[in-house]
């Protein structure tokens, strides 16, 4: 149905789907069955600029619009979501330093990630920190040049480098990933106001990988456990100023939420055609599944869902190209296209009956994939309090 885009917009469309059709569906079933990361298909994403899709040209980026972007990602997740779960991450990492980061920094570390030669990842979620982010406990002990512990009263200026200690779970795309944004607090009693982001990489004294998660869905898609035992960072890698962290994490979430809606949508919308087509070729009492009244209501219940979505999740786009504030939108546009990606795929099983239940077709596999978007960057029940609380201070009386 009908939304504007320009040519450029179509051609980058056409691009993911073509990718995608090709590259992607075909091994789709058997990687999440062998919970196998493939990191080729990461490399041929970033060959056709997808890793460098969203960002501005003046930082090195394709330059496309967001809107250009959530069609990349409703292609990609339509012939496989953990691709492109692995994909949303790794732009998810690199907005903050577009946004936060210093010349010398965009440099070195966000141009091999805009070209694809280094994976990125978001290390925010803890045992104990995940909708409720400032909570998180991985501290940030500040060192001198002689390596000597500094009092948080002192002057920035004197910190050399932050000693990381703590440890975070539900990473995607570790242990594979190269770049990590960790999200660690100077001191926990300042709540959200302690907590600072740092650019660390793989392979740092300290930083270690701990066990690997066994996911219900998106198991093509990796996510570890991160430690962190003493690991030491330059003053060089932290983004933003001390105590930023928490408004960096949730601007990059932000965005990152359009991202996972437009996903969701592609979800969804690989649910509603294949149930349409088989539907159609499927008879019982004598003749097609598609002239029984009820199961026609039914597809057509999943097709104002998954197109009501995707309303949402392009408005959500178009305002961040506007440079809008995305609060509301994006948490709109997520917890509606999560939760029909989950109904959806949900009614999709049962149009199927017993082949959908059956790994054979593939159809289960869309609905497990499903459940984890409704979780992750955000419960849903996160979403509704994020969206409420815009309301009510818009519409507050005085």
């Amino acid at each position: 149905m009908g939304w504007p885009l320009t040519e450029e917009e179509r051609l980058l469309q056409a691009t993911a789907r073509e990718f995608a059709e090709r590259e992607l569906a075909p091994s789709a079933a058997e990687r999440d069955e062998a919970e196998r990361f493939d990191r080729s298909i990461f490399d041929r994403m970033a060959a056709l600029g997808f890793t460098a899709a969203p960002f501005p040209e003046s930082v090195g980026g394709a330059g496309f619009s967001y809107v250009g972007w959530t069609l990349v990602m409703e292609e990609i997740a339509r012939a496989d979501m953990a691709s492109a779960g692995t994909l949303s991450v790794h732009i998810l990492s690199q907005f903050p330093v577009v946004t936060w980061g210093s010349d010398e920094q965009r440099s070195r570390w966000l141009a091999p990630m805009l070209a694809g030669e280094r994976l990125g990842a978001f290390a925010l979620t803890e045992p104990g920190a995940g909708s409720d982010a400032a909570a998180l406990r991985t501290r940030a002990v500040r060192l001198g040049a002689d390596g000597s512990e500094i009092d948080l009263d002192a002057a920035p200026e004197e910190v050399a480098a932050y000693r990381l200690d703590g440890t975070k779970i539900w990473i995607s795309n570790a242990p594979y990933a190269e770049h990590y944004l960790v999200f660690a607090t100077l001191d926990p009693a300042r709540g959200p106001n302690g907590i600072t982001a740092f650019l660390v990489e793989s392979g740092t004294p300290g930083f270690l990988f701990g066990r690997k998660e066994r996911k219900m869905g998106i198991r093509a898609c990796p996510s570890a456990e991160l430690i962190f035992d003493g690991a030491v960072v330059p003053v060089a890698n932290r983004l933003g100023a001390e105590g930023q962290g928490y408004r960096i994490a949730l601007s990059a979430l932000g965005e990152g939420r359009i991202s996972i809606a437009a996903a969701c949508v592609g979800l969804a919308r690989s649910a509603l055609e294949q149930s349409a087509a088989y539907v159609q070729q499927r008879r019982a009492f004598g003749k097609p599944l598609a002239d029984q009244e009820g199961l026609r209501f039914m597809l057509a219940e999943m097709a104002r869902d998954v197109e009501a979505a995707r309303a949402l999740t392009r408005q959500a786009a178009a305002a961040r190209d506007r440079g809008e504030p995305l609060a509301e939108v994006s948490s709109l546009a997520k917890w509606t296209a999560s939760d029909t990606a989950m109904s959806v795929t949900t009614d999709a099983v049962q149009l199927f009956g017993a082949s959908g239940y059956s790994v054979e077709t593939g159809i289960e596999r869309l609905m497990r994939d499903a459940k984890g978007a409704q979780i992750y960057e955000g419960t849903n029940q996160i979403h509704r309090l994020i969206v409420a609380d815009e309301l009510l201070t818009r519409t507050a009386p005085g």
